[in-house]
């Protein structure tokens, strides 16, 4: 039976016959072009940074000033450009720059450290970064020395704010600082304003973005996100997400990340649509900025979600705007789900992907809610997006029948040609074409999707197999559990051994042999935690994924 893809606006399922979208146009810049940075957009806000707007024309004109001040520099038509910043104006405005000039952007992690950024400016051959200033003497300034890095650039997240204003609680300790070496890019704005780059053309075909993986199987791989799969997935958000001008985009995803670059800038850019920004991720600002413009879309980790139930600033806060509330990047327990909902009020719709499928592969139509499967209380992740198929596959590379659980392959416009330079690497992951994605999980006969864990998070113990999602699901079910995270330990009898984490709800209180007498009610002998410890928060990227890794060394050593 092949891949199933939903018509949810139909209510049909059909193997083999995705539903089409034909995208807006062939590239990115078009889209910029077409939407937000149009005429009919540019005096309108594009972005709300904290309280301050910065139009759609500021936005294109400075846009234009950086990729002349590049030009100007020698680069052009496929180099690389690394941006290490955080959710600010600057990180878009640095990303059209680099699409005007018909280069690479390398979105990098603000919160790497020095070994590890030069990892990635090498990988690339990045020949410029553009980085924050508070970031340059901490890890850049020396980084740079013996890379490809030509021109560094930097930049202060005070920028763009209004002057005089008092700075956001969550910049209060920014100073500006010098930084030798590097050029400011507001002398460069300054410099070069009017200035236009030559005109580029840029195809589907064209690499867009360098995104790089988190590289738990080893070191980090560059994604070649083409124009083509960014266009096709903003108009997928646009359109399953029904998106309009009337629409305003949280920000609560980093920039950094595949999720923020389409799931925030591109479809910003594509309906258009005003985007707010925080600078990064904390609770207590990003309600408050949600409930002061309005916001109506995201798309956050569930731990995000989670966050901003439990933080104090929630109490008496009104984010009934917020209908479209996405979450993606980790399995949802149904527990937490209902939870957001009866406590904050909008229904959390799941959305799936990798940063191998440029953001989306799967999501809940927006109006629809998740089916729950019943044997294994799983959430479902979705069905496959516009002109997307979906396979099961067992050990054997053999497709499985609905129902039975296997590795998850994917094949659509949203699936990278390929890794950076990583031919091997490719073929083994990306063989015809199709996205092996190492993640597991089973379709249902209605050809609903779900999640059931990594391949590699696995955990047999006493020959049986136990996914942690299962026994994480559980004990978030009890009342007093805020976070749970299951992971394997070696066992001399067993071979391996259950034990989890958790962080507990503010206020709320439950002993260890609480919490494995609860599992023991409800799970089979063999997946119960035998332990299980109490920590004030779990350990987590900064996307808000769990680190399982930390928590295996953890318990290695206790």
């Amino acid at each position: 039976m092949s891949g199933y893809q939903q018509r949810p606006w139909l209510g049909l399922y059909q193997p083999g016959k995705p539903a089409d979208i034909t995208p807006a146009c062939d590239d990115a810049l078009a889209m910029w072009r077409g939407g937000a940075g149009a005429d009919a957009a540019a005096d309108r806000p594009f972005l709300y940074y904290f309280d301050t707007a910065v139009t759609g024309a500021v936005v294109d004109a400075d846009s234009d000033a950086l990729a002349a001040a590049l030009g100007a520099r020698g680069l052009g038509r496929g180099d690389r450009v690394a941006l290490f910043l955080q959710n600010v104006p600057q990180f878009v405005i640095a990303l059209l720059a680099a699409w005007k000039l018909g280069a690479i952007a390398v979105p990098v992690n603000p919160m790497l450290k020095e070994r590890e950024l030069r990892y990635v400016l090498a990988d690339s051959g990045a020949r410029a970064l553009i980085s924050q200033q508070d970031l340059w003497q901490a890890t850049v300034a020396q980084t740079i020395a013996g890379t490809e890095v030509a021109v560094a650039i930097t930049t202060s997240p005070l920028d763009y704010l209004d002057q005089g204003a008092a700075p956001p609680p969550v910049l209060a300790s920014v100073t500006r600082t010098a930084t030798p070496g590097a050029t400011d890019l507001g002398e460069l704005l300054r410099e070069h304003a009017g200035q236009r780059p030559t005109p580029v053309t840029l195809g589907p075909g064209d690499v867009a973005l360098l995104t790089y993986t988190s590289g738990t199987t080893g070191d980090p791989k560059g994604a070649m996100n083409t124009h083509g799969n960014v266009v096709f997935n903003a108009c997928t958000f646009r359109d399953w997400m029904s998106l309009t001008p009337r629409d305003v985009v949280l920000g609560g995803a980093p920039l950094f990340h595949i999720t923020g670059l389409i799931a925030h800038i591109a479809v910003g850019m594509l309906v258009p649509m005003p985007i707010v920004l925080g600078y990064r991720f904390e609770p207590a600002t990003i309600i408050r900025l949600a409930e002061r413009h309005r916001c109506t879309f995201t798309v956050m980790v569930i731990t995000a979600f989670t966050a901003l139930a439990n933080d104090p600033a929630m109490a008496g806060a009104d984010l009934s705007s917020l209908t479209k509330a996405y979450s993606g990047g980790a399995p949802i327990a149904p527990s937490i789900v209902e939870r957001f909902e009866r406590e904050v009020g909008p229904y959390i719709h799941n959305v799936y992907g990798l940063t191998e499928t440029t953001s989306p592969s799967h999501a809940v139509p927006f109006g629809h809610r998740a089916p729950v499967d019943q044997a294994s209380g799983a959430l479902s992740i979705g069905v496959p997006v516009f002109n997307t198929v979906v396979r099961i596959l067992g050990d054997d590379g053999q497709e499985l029948p609905p129902g039975a659980i296997g590795e998850i392959a994917t094949r659509g416009p949203m699936v990278v040609p390929g890794y950076w330079n990583r031919p091997d690497a490719t073929e083994q992951t990306l063989p015809g074409g199709e996205l092996h994605t190492g993640d597991v999980g089973f379709m249902d006969r209605d050809g609903w999707f779900y999640l059931v864990d990594r391949k590699k998070d696995m955990i047999v113990a006493s020959g049986y197999k136990v996914w942690p999602r299962e026994v994480e699901d559980t004990l978030l079910r009890h009342p007093a559990v805020r976070e749970a995270a299951v992971v394997g330990v070696p066992d001399a009898y067993r071979g391996e051994t259950v034990w989890a984490y958790v962080s507990l709800r503010p206020g709320a209180s439950a002993t260890p042999d609480e919490l494995i007498g609860f599992c023991r009610a409800e799970l089979a002998a063999y997946k119960y935690p035998r332990r299980v410890e109490v920590l004030a928060d779990l350990p987590k990227t900064s996307t808000g994924k769990l680190l399982r890794r930390e928590l295996r060394e953890r318990a290695s050593g206790g």
